[in-house]
């Protein structure tokens, strides 16, 4: 039952106002001792002529004791509501455990296509930790969307076109060594990626020559197409390996160059619709109305460039599965090209366009560190997963030497610390990097959270004889009813992460869900208390547990069974 819901429906009936309209009124009272949920009555005072907290006073005395409310109260302009603590309790519980990890899912999403672009790494170059980012938040709103009943497609954009492989070509012909890259091809490869840059700053007829090379490319050269496979087929079975520690699968790999052929279409469009104009020998769209800069389609060399390629993607992709939304996860640093790349696609008619949405998330602060490819100073993924898991291992082995599996647990732990890390905050605040906060078991942190479901998961394995339909009516106290509350809003979560594009809701919800497990765990017994009340504090446990799951799994991260 959608409690919020039926109080919704008792106002509307009230007071004659649409229960959609009364849904977006209500609101959660600041405390406890305010009640549950609260409708303000200031919009009403104009309508029937009397003082907000008047109107408040007679609704509360209209509303009558159910199994849905246990009372109404008026405070200044504000109707509050408590409902009945002890059917609130009984169905949010049996709710869980009847529905397990489907709990907070919906058929919202039936029929709608929404299409996930996230990772999206360029080939021949280390996977560093910005894409580390982008992927970690993207797995987590396509899960949060599916959660929703969305048909989901997770996209991943590979970088794999452009004039930085002709580069790469050149640089190979001159200094590549086949023996030593197929040992470790992306490191080898960024070596020499950085050396035709150092050696371009000498000689600034190489890059000359990486344009013709990519040129080459461009028209089909068979030795340029065949490099260029070499290099994308070396760096996607590294990607891969990274994905697979995370559980990440995708339905398709296409990158830029799939779109390569397509462009032609694209720049035929935008002639047609009179939109093309030359400025310093490139072909332009001007975007002046949407107080843009000007979009560059063609460069003065006549090379396309990648908002060409974007442009024929969008269109490949409504062409090819009609979507509801396509969504853009790609750093905040690209919210420019974003918009430009919108703004041509509504100026050429496309109103879908309204349909795709970028979603800029975060940059990674390090205290004394910066990302840039192009001069080799890379913050690897792979050092940041591998560290983190060592760094749990060690932990583990201070402090519970004797567990089964502690490479299995280290690796979702040390995970799980980098993803709750990332996810942490909203997509506008930069993420401060530190391993001290980042695997800290005591504060808000992933292992906390992950930690707190081991240890509900650990009183349910010394439970014995669970009595699969307790009483829940002995659940009387102020934290058993707070618990049941918050596995109550998790339907509401859900739905405000995917309304907002924000997976950090969803992460700080499984924290105070933790945080109000651990509460009741240490205020009250559970194992040792008398059988009635053991038996419903264990149902209590296991759809907490259920919910901290399910939350958890929907941000990436994997739970182990112990810790």
């Amino acid at each position: 039952m959608d409690y919020k819901l039926e109080i919704a429906k008792k106002i509307s009936n009230m007071i004659e106002m649409e229960t959609e309209k009364v849904l977006d009124l209500m609101e959660i009272p600041p405390q406890p001792n305010m009640g549950d949920y609260a409708f303000p009555c200031f919009q009403l005072a104009k309508v029937v002529r009397k003082a907000p907290n008047m109107i408040a006073k007679e609704l509360a005395q209209k509303v009558e004791k159910d199994n849905i409310v246990e009372k109404a109260e008026a405070a200044g302009g504000y109707l509050n509501f408590f409902v009945n603590k002890e059917e609130f309790i009984k169905e949010v519980i049996n709710q869980v455990l009847e529905q397990e990890d489907k709990y907070g899912s919906s058929d919202e999403g039936e029929g709608k296509t929404v299409l996930v672009e996230f990772s999206s790494p360029n080939i021949a170059k280390p996977f560093h930790i910005g894409h580390l980012v982008n992927t970690i938040t993207g797995n987590a709103i396509e899960k949060i969307f599916k959660h929703l009943g969305y048909k989901t497609v997770k996209l991943n954009h590979i970088g794999d076109y452009g004039t930085q492989f002709g580069k790469l070509i050149s640089a190979y012909k001159r200094w590549g060594n086949d023996e030593v890259i197929e040992k470790d091809p992306i490191n080898e490869l960024l070596k020499i990626y950085v050396k035709f840059h150092e050696e371009a700053e000498k000689d600034p007829s190489l890059e000359d020559e990486g344009r013709m090379y990519f040129k080459r490319l461009e028209e089909g050269e068979p030795e340029a197409v065949a490099l260029w496979e070499k290099f994308r087929e070396l760096s996607l079975k590294e990607f891969k390996k990274l994905y697979n520690d995370f559980n990440i699968e995708f339905d398709s790999y296409a990158g830029e160059s799939f779109y390569s052929d397509k462009m032609p279409e694209v720049i035929e469009i935008l002639k047609d619709k009179n939109l093309l104009k030359e400025s310093s020998g490139a072909q332009i769209v001007d975007l002046e109305q949407f107080n843009l800069p000007p979009c560059i389609i063609i460069k003065s060399d006549g090379a396309t460039i990648y908002a060409t390629r974007d442009l024929a993607a969008a269109i490949y992709r409504k062409r090819t599965y009609d979507f509801h939304k396509s969504l853009y996860v790609v750093g905040n640093t690209q919210a420019l090209h974003f918009k430009q790349v919108f703004s041509v696609l509504k100026l050429a008619g496309f109103d879908w366009a309204d349909d795709c949405v970028h979603i800029g998330t975060s940059l990674v602060k390090f205290a004394d560190r910066k990302l840039a490819s192009r001069k080799g100073d890379v913050i690897y993924a792979k050092e940041v997963v591998d560290e983190a898991v060592e760094k749990t291992l060690e932990i583990i082995n201070s402090k519970n030497p004797n567990l089964e599996n502690k490479e299995d647990v280290a690796r979702k732990v040390g995970m799980g610390a980098i993803i709750y890390t990332f996810l942490k905050n909203n997509m506008d605040r930069d993420i401060i990097f530190s391993w001290e906060d980042m695997l800290n078991f005591e504060g808000e942190s992933g292992p906390y959270v992950l930690y707190s479901y081991v240890r509900g998961k650990s009183i349910l394995k010394k439970a014995e004889n669970i009595n699969i339909n307790p009483d829940l009516s002995c659940l009387k106290t102020e934290d058993e009813f707070n618990l049941a509350k918050q596995l109550n809003f998790f339907n509401e979560t859900v739905k405000q992460a995917a309304e907002r594009y924000e997976p950090f809701v969803i992460t700080r919800y499984v924290t105070d869900l933790a945080k109000a497990y651990n509460k009741f765990y240490n205020t009250h017994p559970i194992l040792t208390a008398d059988e009635e009340i053991r038996d419903a504090r264990l149902a209590l446990t296991k759809a907490v547990t259920t919910v901290l799951d399910t939350g958890l799994g929907l941000l990436g991260i994997q739970t182990p069974e112990s810790m």
